[in-house]
């Protein structure tokens, strides 16, 4: 056996043995308990960054601790591999999507592999590969069959450079996060996924999911945004339309000061049209254009409004409201207008106080005096109370209040009760080339109509001119002109593609079944594995992408196609990788590479640093001393297995013997049974933090305690080579799923022919747990004298007995009268004198 620990020797061997035997595929048909494994999949950026090494280190811990518990795993790897980037650098490089992206997987493919991971890598997938992004447009149109898709005119977050369609997270201070010019607004028939139709059930679900960290979903919970209120209709003074407002808070109706609509609210221009209004409406308008929603409804951003020189009357009290436009008033949310209620809400305060607003009380705290309820007010008062000012309701206390108000509402016929959500169907149009096309043709005889099933895929062509400013499918006459499916007449082809969250939001289902052909998986397969049992990936994914995987799943149970009714039955969110307090990034120049370190380290060393360095959950401070911390306790469990190696060989025989075994067991002596002790009560820890906490941290941290003992142990004269066997193995073993290599080398060095993550995952010996003697500290008025090694089972008085007989302790207490006498078994005797 080798001296020394040389990693780039045992670390590649051991990664082509892996790979060649396909050592990790999962099991077709096994009577093992299944376990489903997964870290979300990346984008192929090029490079692994130690997010990565992270996120795939936590699900490769828990795959190979199933495994070695008796699971059938099943652990994949793939890449979301459409979106801007490849597009950006096609434009840029003037190289095509297709080659930038598997490139980019090529390299990241084998960094992968040399980080060790325990992949089935017969089932990996590229969303961009047409034998998955088939199945896609599939999906798209079997929602559409059940009435969840559909296509209208919506306002967008545009970028002119990237000329696409951006997501409000990819808005960042109202410019493109990845081209960073100016975002604007623009009006486009764009296709959506009716995500609302399962508002309810996304919401209610969240309760069937323990497993997930609570404030993901709190995040869910408040992007899905159920509250409950009323409908309530603001008669226009002399015209027919109504203003719908829907508000939480029909008790403040009474205290409506005015009403405000989303500047792109149709009724504005109506409204102003020919008045004197109109220009400085119009460029109100044209401002708001420019900014994105999140800059808009920002709780920093200033409020900003323009009266528009029209009235409206309160349903209730008939009394005449002026009508104003706003920044924060989306027309998405909602219905695109909102009751003014400065005095009982904090944003409306601020805006009446800035524009010299009516500020009308109608709500007092239950133990105001009368003449209290007309004083001005200087801030909102937004809290429960007595109703005050709003005619025949005055006296209610505000809860009793709204529901006789919502009454009386709905008795006149101005409004009714309603439930409202905050979320908004999930609008999918692209208009950019490297994403899934969507499968329609626009015929002037048929209209819209859906591609064929059996035509599918859809395929992106290669004929595509990329320059800024143009979707790059309007450029390819192959793509657009085509045949209509049901006519037979020529027709043109939608150049949109599908937002890349489409794409991620079932790749964990093909993962069942990803070589078919026929189908995107089989209800076999996908009941088989569904759902998962551990997901791993970064907090920044817990709204859009969680909320849209559990959106495609339910939808696709509805439709029969599986029975799990949601994908990730237990959740883990890792934290950041940060130095110097900000999260490792480029632009930052604040990164570490993981091949730098892995080449001078090992990847052992990566994992292990990476998983000890602080709880999966929080985020973690690179340290060099950490690493080289790690990579120094490797090299001291090498020398330790090079010691003990000739005592295991010699043991071999006896460890196998059972029988023999125990006999040696009740022979040892008391460092013997002490060491055997803490063998178990490191499985012990271990076994729970790994497999119910997943406080990896502290598991590695009991290892290392557990290796100090082994080592202090081996100097005792009389040490007993099977208890060293039993410990070294077992610290082999529960090393093994944190440093795969160094592991397995050397479970084959002490004599071992097959596999160390084959081994069953160690039991405690439970009669190895119990202590013939203890250590007692003995104190006098609270300070420690001394410490005594008694017997575990001596009783309190035989125990007060010896500790009032110690020299030590009579020093302390001679002369002197004990009062009292306070015993903690097993640990302490606190004897209290005068």
């Amino acid at each position: 056996m080798q001296e020394k620990y040389s990693f780039t020797e045992i670390e590649p061997k051991w990664q082509k043995k892996w790979i060649e035997e396909k050592s990790y595929k999962t099991e077709e048909n096994s009577s093992k308990p299944k376990y489903y494994a997964l870290a979300m999949f990346p984008y192929p950026s090029g490079d692994l960054h130690m997010g990565h090494v992270r996120n795939y280190s936590i699900a490769d811990v828990i795959a190979r601790f199933k495994r070695m518990q008796g699971f059938n795993v099943l652990h994949p790897i793939g890449w979301d591999s459409f979106g801007l980037p490849a597009e950006n650098a096609a434009i840029k490089h003037q190289t095509p999507p297709a080659d930038w992206t598997w490139k980019n997987i090529s390299n990241m493919q084998r960094q992968l592999k040399g980080m060790g991971l325990s992949y089935d890598w017969d089932r990996e997938v590229a969303t961009c590969h047409p034998g998955y992004y088939k199945w896609t447009q599939w999906m798209f149109l079997e929602f559409y069959k059940h009435g969840l898709v559909y296509k209208k005119k919506a306002a967008v977050n545009w970028c002119p450079s990237c000329s696409t369609v951006l997501a409000n997270e990819q808005v960042v201070d109202g410019a493109c996060e990845r081209c960073d010019t100016l975002v604007t607004k623009k009006n486009l028939e764009q296709w959506f996924f009716k995500i609302t139709d399962y508002a309810e059930t996304l919401l209610r679900d969240l309760d069937e999911l323990p497993g997930w960290p609570e404030k993901v979903k709190t995040m869910q919970r408040n992007w899905v945004g159920r509250s409950e209120g009323a409908e309530v209709k603001f008669s226009l003074e002399e015209r027919p339309e109504k203003i719908s407002v829907y508000t939480t808070r029909v008790d403040t109706l009474f205290g409506v000061s005015y009403v405000v609509l989303a500047p792109e609210h149709p009724l504005v221009l109506e409204l102003v049209r020919g008045t004197e209004y109109e220009a400085d409406v119009r460029a109100f308008i044209e401002k708001m254009n420019g900014l994105n929603e999140i800059a808009r409804t920002s709780t920093e951003a200033e409020k900003e409004g323009l009266f528009i020189g029209a009235y409206c009357l309160n349903p209730l009290s008939g009394k005449k409201l002026p009508i104003w436009i706003a920044n924060y008033v989306l027309l998405e949310y909602g219905t695109g207008a909102v009751m003014g209620v400065p005095a009982h809400d904090e944003r409306d305060f601020e805006f009446a106080t800035k524009y010299n607003l009516e500020i009308n009380t109608v709500i007092v705290p239950f133990e105001s005096l009368p003449e209290e309820k007309d004083q001005p007010l200087k801030a909102a008062y937004t809290n429960a109370g007595v109703l005050v000012n709003s005619g025949s309701f005055d006296g209610l206390d505000s809860e009793e209040g709204w529901e006789r108000i919502a009454d009386e509402v709905e008795r006149r016929g101005v409004g009714e009760r309603k439930v409202n959500f905050r979320l908004r169907d999930w609008l999918i149009s692209r208009q950019r080339y490297w994403g899934a096309p969507i499968p329609m043709v626009y015929c002037e005889a048929c209209g819209t109509v859906p591609v064929p099933e059996e035509q599918l895929p859809v395929m992106l062509p290669a004929d595509v001119v990329f320059k800024s400013g143009e979707n790059p499918l309007t450029t390819s006459r192959s793509f657009m002109e085509t045949t209509c499916p049901k006519c037979g007449g020529a027709a043109r082809r939608e150049t949109d593609t599908m937002d890349t969250f489409a794409c991620s939001s079932w790749y964990f289902l093909r993962y069942t079944d990803p070589r078919n052909t026929e189908e995107p998986f089989t209800k076999s397969a996908a009941d088989q594995w569904m759902n998962v049992d551990q997901y791993v990936g970064g907090v920044e994914h817990a709204i859009l992408h969680l909320l849209y995987a559990r959106f495609f799943t339910k939808a696709l149970r509805d439709f029969g196609y599986l029975k799990a009714n949601e994908p990730f039955q237990n959740l883990l969110t890792q934290g950041m990788v940060c130095m110097d307090g900000s999260k490792m990034s480029k632009s930052k120049g604040n990164i570490v590479s993981p091949e730098a370190i892995i080449g001078k380290y090992g990847a052992d060393t990566a994992r292990l640093f990476i998983l000890f360095a602080a709880p999966p959950e929080r985020d973690l401070e690179w340290s060099d001393q950490g690493v080289e911390g790690c990579y120094r306790f490797l090299n001291r469990v090498w020398r330790l297995v090079v010691q003990y190696e000739p005592l295991i060989k010699e043991t071999r025989k006896l460890a196998a013997d059972g029988s023999e075994q125990e006999r040696a067991w009740k022979d040892l002596d008391s460092a013997g049974k002490e060491m055997r002790r803490q063998t178990h009560i490191a499985i012990q820890r271990v076994t729970q933090d790994v497999g119910t906490r997943y406080n990896f941290n502290t598991a590695i941290s009991t290892i290392m305690e557990w290796v100090n003992a082994l080592y202090l142990y081996k100097e005792q004269p009389n040490a007993d080579a099977l208890v060293g066997r039993e410990a070294v193995e077992g610290i082999l073993i529960l090393l093994a799923p944190f440093a795969p290599h160094i592991t397995e080398e050397l479970w084959q060095e002490i004599g071992h022919t097959d596999s160390i993550h084959e081994q069953i995952w160690p039991k405690v010996d439970e009669t190895a747990l119990v202590q013939d003697e203890v250590t007692v500290v003995l104190q006098v008025n609270g300070k420690v004298r001394d410490r005594i090694q008694v017997a575990a089972e001596i009783s309190a008085a035989e125990l007060e007995k010896i500790v009032v007989s110690q020299p030590k302790v009579l020093e302390w207490t001679q002369g002197k009268n004990i009062v009292k006498v306070i015993t903690v078994p097993g640990k302490l005797v606190n004897l209290v004198v005068k």
